[in-house]
């Protein structure tokens, strides 16, 4: 089911524009090397052997894994007796190539400079660590991003009526496609395989259908029921914020694994998580929102799988710390209370007294500054005549905001000169 020419590529719409390096590569047959950098399945070994067959080069291709600079001037050689002899170009395909050494990358460099080869270089890793300056230099990089499900899917789809594929003779069930979709991970290669395991297990029971339990049984893991854009999505997320409120830590977790097995995107766990912190917790727990947002930044940077660990980190810490809503009571009343039209004027004293002809109006008049109070607190009005003795915040005695309602209902009643 290997694509046989760019538009039969899935995903990479920037790399098959019309004018784009690699379009002009394989429709102008140039002699470009290129380095393509991306992660596994989205296409690299695909896109050498396009380059291969739509511009009739030899393909010979060459693993990081098993290849040692021996083979790769063997190779090398090679590409340039048969340039010499017949005229008929190489392509020559490096996969892993961050695993190469420097001695291996130099080797190839004779074959990049010479353009005895067309080089396309294969890596999951950046190429700005992993390969030679001169190789970089001598090369395009291409950059490849993930596929989606819509990626996938089409991949399975395409295999499931194409004669190179399953022809038709099977029918996919849509819960076995979903299951195998998430399954694939982004990862074409793989949604091909689990197919093709699904496809034999359905055969081998003489079925003509692949349904969900097929599919299960091919691939070894359990379908997730879990619709991101439907009820599972949000019954399963219900479940999990309010475990974590509840302080339920085991309950929370097993929500949280649900969702990651489902494919949900964990930057909108992170998300939930921050939000929870000032919800529920508040100043019960003040680190409790500094780990939200330190998971959310760490999800952003290193993504999954091992982000499912911040995940976890941030979600138990969150479930067992103290919990506190006093922080969004205090928000939701003051928010009513302006709603409801209760606004007021700003006292004379804290108006902004910095212009000229200020003072004659009364702006700043007697503010006393608090740092010149015993204290550092001083008595006086803050808040408008219509509000001045609402209690917005009222401080649970749960962790943390224990202490601070102490300190807090002293601060208030000096306030207010009580």
């Amino acid at each position: 089911m290997r694509p046989r020419g760019l538009d039969e590529l899935v995903g990479q719409a920037h790399l098959r524009a019309p004018g784009s390096p690699l379009r002009q590569l394989v429709e102008g047959d140039q002699s470009l090397s290129l380095l393509l950098w991306g992660p596994p399945g989205t296409g690299k070994t695909t896109i050498a052997s396009i380059i291969s067959q739509q511009t009739g080069r030899r393909f010979v291709e060459i693993s990081a894994v098993s290849a040692g600079v021996k083979e790769v001037r063997a190779a090398i050689d090679k590409a340039r007796r048969d340039l010499v002899a017949t005229g008929e170009e190489t392509v020559l395909f490096v996969d892993e190539v961050h695993r190469f050494s420097k001695a291996q990358q130099d080797a190839l460099l004779p074959g990049v400079e010479n353009r005895w080869v067309t080089l396309v270089a294969a890596t999951t890793e950046n190429p700005s660590f992993s390969v030679i300056s001169p190789l970089l230099s001598r090369s395009l990089l291409l950059r490849l991003q993930p596929l989606t499900d819509d990626d996938i899917g089409a991949v399975i789809d395409a295999a499931v009526a194409d004669e190179r594929g399953l022809g038709g003779e099977l029918t996919l069930e849509e819960e076995a496609r979903s299951h195998l979709v998430r399954l694939a991970g982004g990862d074409a290669r793989r949604s091909l395989t689990y197919l093709e395991a699904a496809a034999g297990a359905a055969r081998s029971k003489g079925s003509t259908t692949i349904d969900v339990e097929t599919a299960e049984t091919a691939a070894d893991q359990a379908a997730v029921r879990y619709d991101r854009d439907g009820d599972q999505h949000y019954d399963v997320v219900s479940a999990f914020i309010k475990s974590v409120r509840g302080s339920d830590a085991d309950a929370a977790v097993h929500y949280l694994a649900r969702m990651l097995e489902a494919g949900e995107d964990p930057r909108f766990i992170a998300r939930r998580l921050m939000i929870l912190a000032s919800e529920d917790i508040g100043l019960a727990d003040p680190n409790a929102l500094s780990i939200a947002v330190a998971a959310a930044q760490t999800v952003q940077l290193i993504g999954m799988p091992e982000a499912q660990l911040t995940l976890a980190h941030a979600t138990i810490a969150l479930a067992v710390a103290p919990k506190s809503n006093a922080v969004t009571t205090a928000i939701f009343e003051a928010v009513a209370d302006v709603r409801a039209g209760k606004i007021g004027a700003v006292p004379p004293h804290l108006r902004d007294a910095h212009y000229g002809g200020a003072k004659k109006l009364g702006h700043g008049v007697g503010y006393v500054y608090s740092h010149d109070a015993p204290f550092g607190v001083a008595t006086q009005q803050y808040a408008p005549d219509v509000v001045a003795d609402v209690q917005y915040y009222r401080p649970t005695e749960l962790g943390a905001e224990a202490g601070v309602k102490q300190r807090w209902e002293r601060v208030r009643r000096i306030i207010r000169g009580r």
